[in-house]
């Protein structure tokens, strides 16, 4: 009869510390956010990026899709992050695509990774942890490579016994192994410090 008893508001749900960890990640890289959604949110997030973020709505799957092919075709290393089916095909374009999921246990678009939606917030320290891992790996190489160079040089002159050389392939090995281990158990330790601060 013309009076309204109640009503029903609908509002986009943003996920816990987003605001903190956009702040985080920032001043390190471009951020683009591509979504299907309206744009009832776009002030908010405009104030979550200080304006310095590309802002996308009302983009379906292939528009997704064809925004990660640009940003590749000007050479940039994209990672996407996404949180449902309409996001596999950008996930699978992208140089890393991340699926976010509620309940690892259930069904995630085909992707290089998966985070728990809980630990969101915690994407700039795990970025953190896998440039880590790589200069890791690097440099194991490089003191692989020249131990051998070292090795090679005393055996091509005659100075290295059978004996030897039997004690130091092994070791050498074995060297790379605790190097790596023994860092890459250092810097996790230092950024769980961090997730946990």
């Amino acid at each position: 009869d013309n009076s309204v008893s109640g009503m029903f508001v609908l509002q986009n749900y943003f996920r816990e510390n987003l605001d903190s960890l956009l702040k985080r990640l920032l001043p390190k890289y471009k951020i683009s956010v591509i979504s299907g959604d309206n744009d009832s949110s776009k002030e908010i997030l405009e104030n979550y990026t200080h304006q310095k973020a590309t802002l996308k709505f009302f983009q379906s799957p292939e528009d997704k899709l064809n925004y990660i092919k640009q940003l590749q075709l000007v050479n940039d290393n994209v990672m996407m992050i996404g949180d449902g089916l309409n996001d596999a095909g950008a996930l699978n374009q992208s140089n890393m695509g991340i699926s976010v999921t509620d309940n690892i246990n259930n069904f995630s678009p085909a992707c290089d990774g998966i985070i728990e939606a809980d630990r969101l917030n915690h994407l700039d320290k795990f970025i953190s942890l896998a440039k880590a891992s790589k200069k890791i790996i690097i440099a194991s190489f490089a003191i692989s490579i020249l131990y051998n160079i070292i090795g090679l040089s005393i055996a091509v002159q005659g100075q290295l016994k059978p004996l030897v050389a039997a004690i130091l392939m092994p070791s050498s090995s074995i060297s790379i192994i605790l190097f790596t281990w023994a860092t890459a158990e250092i810097k996790s330790s230092i950024l769980l410090k961090k997730c946990k601060g």
